[in-house]
C-alpha cells in the first residue's frame, strides 16, 4: 500500500491509482501489439503501395489536364482561359472571388481521371489471362434407363434397379 502526504499533511492512499497505471500500461501494449499486427497485414501493405501509385497518378493526370486538354478547350471556347472565369463579390482589390473557372477545371480533371482509370481497368481485364482450370472428375453419371442421376462407380441403378454395364466393356 502506498500513501502520499498532502499539502494538509493528511495521509492519502494511491495504490489504486498504481494498479490503475498498470492497467493503461497493459492496455497500451496490447493496442501496439494490435497495431503492429494490423499493420503487418498484406491488405494494408496493398493499400500502401496503391495511395503511392495513385499520387503518381494524379500528377500524370493533372498534367494532362492542365497541359493538354486545358489549352484544346480554351481554343474551342475562343482562348479564354478557365483561370480566369471569376465572379467578384464586391468591389476593391480585397474583395472575395469565386473562382468558377477553377471549380470547372477541377470536374474536367476529375471526369478525366475517372475516365482514364476506367480505361486502365478495362486494358487489364482484357490483358488478364483467365486461367484454365480443370473441370473436376464427375462423381456422377446418368442411369441409361430412367434418367436418374446416381455415383460414378455403381453397377446398378438404386432408382430401377437396373443393371449397368461397366463402360470400359462397352
Amino acid at each position: 500500500m502506498i500513501f502520499y502526504r498532502n499539502s494538509h499533511g493528511r495521509g492519502m492512499e494511491v495504490s489504486g491509482i498504481v494498479s490503475d497505471d498498470k492497467k493503461i500500461e497493459e492496455k497500451g501494449k496490447k493496442f501496439i501489439d494490435e497495431f503492429k499486427e494490423f499493420i503487418s497485414r498484406g491488405s494494408v501493405m496493398d493499400l500502401a503501395v496503391g495511395m503511392i501509385i495513385g499520387s503518381a497518378f494524379t500528377a500524370i493526370v493533372n498534367s494532362l489536364v492542365n497541359d493538354v486538354v486545358m489549352p484544346l478547350i480554351s481554343i474551342l471556347i475562343g482562348g479564354i482561359s478557365f483561370s480566369e472565369w471569376n465572379i467578384k463579390l464586391g468591389t476593391g482589390d480585397s474583395a472575395p472571388v469565386l473562382g468558377l473557372g477553377n471549380f470547372i477545371a477541377a470536374v474536367i480533371d476529375f471526369i478525366l481521371i475517372a475516365f482514364v482509370i476506367f480505361l486502365l481497368v478495362k486494358a487489364i481485364n482484357k490483358l488478364h489471362f483467365k486461367k484454365n482450370e480443370e473441370k473436376p472428375a464427375p462423381t456422377t453419371k446418368i442411369c441409361p434407363y430412367c434418367k436418374s442421376e446416381i455415383p460414378i462407380d455403381a453397377t446398378r441403378c438404386p432408382h430401377c434397379t437396373s443393371e449397368l454395364a461397366d463402360e470400359k466393356e462397352a
